[in-house]
């Protein structure tokens, strides 16, 4: 990605979690969430992954990144990681070393989804399957375990990225587990904001991982984020 996109290599990536369909977000938190995402990017140089499509919390990665960032500051690579079956329009996409005009107006009848336009970059996972969503966080876990695993200059600097997107989000955010034990590779954050099932699952997976991912759950956006802090919360004098 950094060879052939040119892409500056990331000093953080902020994994973003959510439902996939359209949900609205309470206006306070909507613009905390944007705001506080685009200043941790734009701060300290990260990579923001999500599904990259038009829908859910993808589509409000993408609002977040047209209505608040900074055209003065650093460019913000945002990474739409997303199943090939399950984009629409696909043709327009196939081709090599050509300049593609992809229609990101999608058939409302169609359970299909477009690609998000503010994205920066796409890596579409193709295993075959049409529709289904899935084979795409294989691929995803792979790119965070590999990017976690590359040294940066400093340990400071890392630490100082990690704490970045922790202040940047209000009080209504629960970052856990806590980030002692962390390594000195370019550290994951995970993101959940609303959700399902699958976002459950996800965090379990990083807290589980070694070393654990820390995650930032945005209360009050429903679903699995409210779900996960309320768990969190009371279980706190258990740990």
């Amino acid at each position: 990605m950094i060879k052939e996109w040119q892409m500056e290599f990331p000093r953080l990536v902020i994994s973003v979690h959510g439902g996939i369909q359209n949900f609205k977000l309470p206006s306070k938190l909507l613009q905390l969430f944007s705001k506080g995402l685009v200043k941790a990017a734009e701060t300290t140089g990260a990579w923001i992954l999500t599904e990259g499509i038009n829908t859910g919390i993808s589509q409000h990665v993408g609002n977040a990144l047209k209505f608040h960032a900074s055209q003065y500051l650093r460019k913000i690579y945002a990474i739409g990681i997303s199943p090939w079956g399950i984009i629409e329009n696909q043709k327009e996409l196939i081709g090599k070393d050509v300049v593609c005009l992809y229609q990101t107006l999608g058939n409302p009848l169609s359970k299909l989804s477009t690609l998000n336009s503010m994205h920066s970059h796409f890596i579409l996972v193709d295993d075959g399957t049409v529709g289904k969503y899935g084979s795409e966080m294989k691929l995803r876990r792979s790119l965070e375990k590999y990017l976690s695993l590359q040294k940066i200059h400093t340990s400071k600097k890392s630490l100082f990225c990690i704490t970045s997107v922790r202040t940047s989000f209000s009080a209504s955010c629960w970052m856990i587990p806590p980030m002692a034990g962390m390594g000195q590779g370019v550290p994951l954050v995970g993101l959940v904001v609303e959700g399902g099932p699958n976002e459950i699952l996800t965090v379990w997976e990083y807290v589980r991982d070694t070393p654990a991912v820390p995650v930032v759950i945005c209360e009050g956006t429903g679903r699995a984020a409210d779900l996960l802090a309320f768990t969190y919360k009371h279980t706190a004098d258990d740990r």
